[in-house]
C-alpha cells in the first residue's frame, strides 16, 4: 500500500511559510501507519562569502520552523528535528535521509520558497535520481482553488 512508503519520511523545511504550508499538505497524507516525520532544515553555508544573516538569526528561524511543526502535529506521528549544516542542500536532505533510515523523502511544492526554486530544477533531478528512498511532493488544493 502506498502509505508504508510514509512510515518514517523525511521532510524538508525552508522557513515558516513553507512549515506552515507542508503540515497542511501532509495532514492530509499521513495515516496511523505514518510513525515518524524527519523535519530537515537545512542552514546553507556558502564558502567564501559571508553568510545571508548571523547564525544565531538563522537558529532561530529553525527553532520556530520545527515549533511551527510540532505545534501542528501535537497528537499523531512523532517529530523529529535535524538541524544540518552544509553547502549543498540537497546532499543535506539525502544525508539525512541515510542516516534516519527514512522510508521515503518528501516535500511540499511551494512557488515562492527558495526550497521551492530549489526542487523544481536541478535540485529536484538530484533528489529524485540520487535518493536511495522514493521521493514524494505532497500537493494541496483548497477548496477556493477549484
Amino acid at each position: 500500500m502506498a502509505s508504508s512508503i510514509l512510515k518514517h519520511i523525511v521532510v524538508p523545511v525552508a522557513n515558516e511559510d513553507d512549515a506552515t504550508e507542508t503540515c497542511k499538505a501532509l495532514d492530509s497524507y499521513i495515516d496511523d501507519e505514518t510513525e515518524i516525520i524527519t523535519i530537515v532544515h537545512v542552514i546553507e553555508k556558502t564558502p567564501g562569502y559571508m553568510d545571508k544573516a548571523p547564525l544565531e538569526a538563522r537558529q532561530q528561524q529553525a527553532e520556530r520552523v520545527f515549533s511551527i511543526i510540532e505545534d501542528y502535529f501535537q497528537t499523531g506521528p512523532v517529530i523529529q528535528r535535524e538541524l544540518r549544516y552544509g553547502t549543498d542542500v540537497v546532499d543535506e536532505i539525502l544525508d539525512a535521509a541515510e542516516e534516519h533510515d527514512a522510508t521515503a523523502i518528501g516535500f511540499t511544492h511551494r512557488e515562492s520558497t527558495r526550497l521551492q526554486r530549489l526542487l523544481s530544477g536541478k535540485g529536484s533531478y538530484r533528489l529524485t535520481t540520487e535518493s536511495e528512498q522514493p521521493v514524494v511532493v505532497f500537493s494541496r488544493i483548497d477548496s477556493t482553488d477549484q
